[in-house]
């Protein structure tokens, strides 16, 4: 056993010298990289800052904080998940006509080559960018935060989609076609139950990106929390900042202990 061993070890090709080179390239790239990084424009008052911030955070503001009118946390809250459930699932719902006619298995290879440029051109532009633009045309407000997270929900979820209908049994359908199965049968016996649970899993993870997104894009009007977070902070009121944060924080814990849940779910079946 160990003289085969020792065998099969000396006939694999020595590739100490491509490790090595790959290595040397990486440490090189990370010294380059490295020598952008300008310590001495830090400013002096960083340190006071953070400071703040931490003491803003153990001390938060509980009248803001149990405020359950439109200006308090609770109510910003619930707006940033509401603009990034709805995005969510408007996004999906354009996603998933678009998957289908960009899968090379189910149409011609140039109509799917065309369907999958749609999709990197709108994957390419960062929300950010979607916000200030659908901010221009509806104004600021949580419908500008809702059609900025629909449209960056396409590109993700298509691409991820196109892999999951890519990856399809087509054993099963043919199986489904021999005993006389419709077109409705075979997509509702054979399709529906393949991909219906990476379907979801995928909207659960692209929801929790869209939950984060959602409160960044405040900061340019798109509605949700963000806006009071980067008033609270231009005007020093670390109590506020810490109070939003402690609310942020409390609600991104429950959305993952729910999607996690739901996640283990489709998992096990």
């Amino acid at each position: 056993m160990k003289e085969t061993i020792l065998e099969k070890y000396n006939k694999e090709p020595k590739r100490w010298g491509y490790n090595l080179a790959v290595a040397v390239v990486v440490v090189l790239l990370m010294l380059w990289s490295s020598s952008t990084v300008q310590l001495n424009t830090i400013e002096k008052g960083g340190l006071t800052v953070t400071k703040n911030i931490i003491a803003g955070i153990l001390h938060p503001d509980t009248k803001l904080l149990f405020n359950f009118t439109s200006s308090g946390v609770a109510y910003l809250l619930l707006e940033t998940v509401c603009i990034a459930f709805l995005g969510t699932i408007v996004g999906a719902i354009l996603a998933i006509p678009l998957s289908f006619i960009s899968a090379s298995n189910l149409v011609p290879k140039p109509v799917a080559w065309v369907g999958r440029l749609f999709i990197m051109a709108v994957r390419t532009i960062p929300a950010f960018i979607y916000g200030l633009m659908f901010i221009r045309v509806t104004g600021p407000g949580a419908f500008a935060g809702l059609l900025t997270m629909s449209v960056c929900s396409i590109g993700m979820v298509s691409k991820m989609f196109i892999e999951y209908i890519e990856d399809l049994d087509t054993k099963i359908l043919e199986s489904l076609d021999a005993a006389g199965c419709t077109m409705f049968q075979k997509i509702r016996y054979g399709i529906l139950p393949q991909l219906f649970p990476d379907f979801v899993s995928t909207l659960i993870y692209r929801f929790d990106m869209n939950l984060r997104d959602a409160a960044v894009l405040g900061l340019v009007g798109a509605g949700g929390i963000g806006a009071p977070l980067i008033f609270a902070m231009n005007a020093y009121k670390w109590n506020e900042v810490g109070s939003i944060l402690l609310g942020l924080l409390l609600l991104i814990f429950v959305i993952e202990f729910i999607s996690t849940k739901i996640r283990v779910k489709l998992a096990r079946g």
